[in-house]
């Protein structure tokens, strides 16, 4: 008759247990961790913008649609520049017009001053030389001006990205009629994010000016140490809260605008009974893990879970005992359990 033996070799906090294959267990012990206090908290981009029309028309080419990555000074969208354009020609032609007029003036000027050396006119003649010749140098300006404002609207017919990014909402369809201020694009720089979470007035003396914290993605299975925290000073009238920001580490793959998060903000220390999360096994209702004794027995336990732990441990508020072994990997720990319970029931039926 052939046993079935599990032996355990016992080491610092990891034990590796031997059944039918390789079984890794750790042992449920008391650790230093952060007492913590969690808030929900919204992921946004630290460079984020809408570019608006600056000018009316109607649009004649989109080259980006949401979700493309955008690079800086590329043309993102054209609005129809044939309006545009003979605005500019006309301001070109005024701007000759009042050249040729301020130099006939200039001229004229120039020839009351000889005149009015030589005692041919009066004083009052040359005065109004004088004004006529500073009115057209004002108006050459003028149109000079004008000319420029023309260029610079002519310029806004095509509407350029202001920064690296991608565009995460097109508001607009070619053929469609803008006028200025009208949103075109929506865009944000993936490079930098920063997590806002709203903190009670309560809590801001426990989580300090510059609190300590970690931001938990659950639908990653990541948690990330922010790089910097920011308590705003102004609280909200309505809600009695503050605002916090939680800057990412620039480039975090994974994380983007608008994803829901949990923000633990570090209030103190306590000693806590601890497991590794992962050999926490869930089915419905019911949480439990395979404890696995010094014999290498491994049998199926209920455990009453608390709080989650940075470093991907959860706190063991009942149903083990520290010094307990825990299988890090329930479903081949409930493999070797059956398999062991085969084995008895076979030695069972032999022995009758």
């Amino acid at each position: 008759m052939k046993k079935f033996w599990i032996f355990c070799f016992l080491l610092p906090g990891v034990v590796t247990a031997h059944a039918a294959g390789q079984l890794d267990v750790a042992t449920a012990q008391y650790r230093e961790v952060a007492q913590t206090y969690s808030v929900d908290g919204l992921v946004e981009a630290v460079h984020q913008s809408t570019v608006s029309a600056q000018i009316s028309g109607r649009v004649k080419e989109v080259n980006f649609d949401t979700g493309d990555h955008v690079k800086k000074g590329q043309v993102i969208l054209r609005i129809d520049e044939r309006e545009a354009l003979q605005a500019l020609a006309g301001s070109q032609a005024q701007v000759f017009q009042a050249q040729a007029n301020m130099q006939n003036a200039k001229a004229a000027y120039e020839r009351a001053r000889q005149l009015f050396a030589q005692k041919f006119i009066s004083q009052a003649a040359l005065d109004k030389a004088q004004a006529d010749y500073k009115v057209a140098l004002a108006q050459a300006a003028a149109s000079e001006s004008g000319a420029g404002q023309a260029s610079l609207a002519h310029g806004y017919t095509a509407v350029i990205a202001p920064y690296s990014g991608v565009v995460s909402a097109r508001l607009v369809e070619v053929g469609e009629m803008v006028m200025p201020g009208k949103p075109l694009m929506t865009g944000f720089d993936p490079a930098e994010m920063r997590v806002v979470a709203s903190v009670p007035q309560s809590k801001l003396a426990d989580i300090g000016v510059r609190p300590d914290a970690m931001v938990e993605v659950h639908s990653l299975n990541r948690w990330i140490k922010p790089v910097s925290t920011i308590v705003q000073p102004v609280a909200d009238a309505r809600t009695h809260s503050t605002q916090v920001r939680v800057y990412l580490p620039k480039n975090e793959t994974g994380i983007y605008p608008g994803m829901f998060v949990h923000t633990h903000f570090v209030v103190g220390k306590a000693n806590k009974l601890a497991i590794p999360a992962s050999a926490v096994l869930r089915r419905s209702e019911v949480v439990a893990v395979y404890v696995v004794d010094k014999k290498g027995n491994v049998k199926l336990r209920q455990v009453r879970i608390g709080d989650a732990v940075a470093d991907g441990a959860v706190e063991v508020l009942a149903g083990l005992n520290p010094g307990e072994a825990v299988a890090l990997d329930p479903v081949k720990a409930g493999m070797a359990q059956k398999t062991e319970d085969r084995r008895q029931k076979t030695a069972e039926g032999a022995g009758k």
